[in-house]
């Protein structure tokens, strides 16, 4: 049974990460969720009484995460439990001092991922023949929904964005001339921790084409401010499109919607943010410099360039076996033709270029 004064310190927390730390209430959820864990693990006793638990706090989440050998837990995640407990734990020790006097700083640090075997994985995204093969499905000029779905898989991959982007895009948010998407919360579009960017869209014509069909065919129907994955109404039979705004499960039925899409053009189900990867693949396998990389950065909404490397890099495992295969040829510029390393970083802030100079010290230790 969860205590329940522990219950209540993590309720004041949560609400002092909204209310003074001004957390994006998405990443007051995620804290939630993380600092349950930590509630299960000290059941009755409080935890400032908890040095004296055991198992310990690593151990048990890793151990509650395992069936059959396997954990059911991604490493990120439990690293995240873990450094939530610890930000909740100082909070707690800073606010509570006297209740908190048996609860040290030095135990509080120790609170770290245990170190595990990484398993060699394969990751997974969705590709441009992918979406070729999703587009090539036959769909009559009265199926709506499949349309529709269609131009749905063709605008995620071109543009990257999140599918709770997608399922709150007005159409007014979408230009097609300037291959431009506003992914304004302030036009309504649920962005992560509600950042706010112009996004553009990967210039491959094949595809330009489906999105535009279907963007020409709703303007001339709906007003600006319908959603751009439009919802589909059947009367007897009868598909209509609808006006109406995005419901709270649009996630799940883009999801779902997706799922039949891929039964049709045959080929095994991949998930909406695959098509995100697949986005930051094709766009980084095509990148000719550290500009290039830097835009497609910004382009995923990234605040850090090193979040672009640590997440997408691993899917090139093909490209990096490619370029070292291609390593015994005739030495070329490492920033392509056109732009020099000096070129580059003199166009950069000061922030930038230490953002840089640690990235390329990172690739030489690896």
């Amino acid at each position: 049974m969860v205590n329940r004064q522990n219950y209540l310190w993590v309720k004041a927390h949560l609400a002092y990460l909204q209310e003074v730390a001004q957390l994006h209430t998405s990443s007051v959820g995620r804290h939630r969720a993380y600092l349950r864990q930590l509630l299960l693990w000290a059941d009755d006793t409080l935890v400032t009484q908890a040095e004296e638990i055991r198992p310990t706090f690593p151990a048990y989440v890793v151990a509650s995460a395992q069936q059959a050998n396997e954990l059911t837990l991604a490493p990120t995640t439990i690293r995240k439990i873990m450094q939530s407990s610890q930000r909740f734990l100082r909070w707690l020790k800073q606010t509570c001092p006297t209740e908190c006097r048996t609860l040290s700083l030095a135990w509080i640090e120790t609170l770290r991922p245990p170190r595990l075997a990484n398993k060699p994985t394969e990751h997974e995204y969705v590709t441009l023949d992918d979406v070729r093969m999703l587009a090539q499905v036959r769909a009559e000029s009265d199926d709506l929904s499949l349309r529709r779905d269609q131009a749905g898989a063709a605008l995620l991959f071109l543009s990257g964005m999140r599918v709770s982007a997608l399922g709150s895009l007005p159409i007014a948010a979408v230009d097609i001339p300037g291959q431009a998407i506003k992914q304004w919360p302030a036009l309504g579009i649920r962005t992560k921790n509600g950042r706010t960017a112009t996004t553009y869209l990967l210039p491959i014509p094949e595809l330009l084409e489906i999105i535009e069909t279907w963007d020409n065919f709703i303007r001339h129907q709906l007003p600006p401010t319908a959603m751009w994955f439009t919802p589909i109404l059947n009367d007897w039979g009868k598909l209509t499109l609808s006006a109406g705004a995005a419901g709270s499960n649009r996630n799940v039925a883009i999801g779902r919607r997706l799922r039949i899409l891929f039964e049709l053009a045959g080929l095994p189900y991949k998930s909406a943010h695959k098509f995100r990867h697949g986005h930051a693949v094709w766009a980084l396998q095509h990148a000719q410099n550290m500009a290039d990389y830097k835009a497609i950065s910004q382009n995923l909404m990234h605040g850090d360039i090193r979040i672009t490397d640590g997440i997408y890099a691993p899917l090139l495992g093909d490209e990096v076996q490619q370029r070292i295969a291609s390593l015994a040829g005739e030495p070329g510029p490492a920033l392509g033709n056109d732009q020099s390393m000096t070129a580059y970083l003199s166009q950069l802030s000061r922030r930038e270029m230490s953002q840089a100079l640690r990235m390329l010290a990172d690739a030489i230790t690896r």
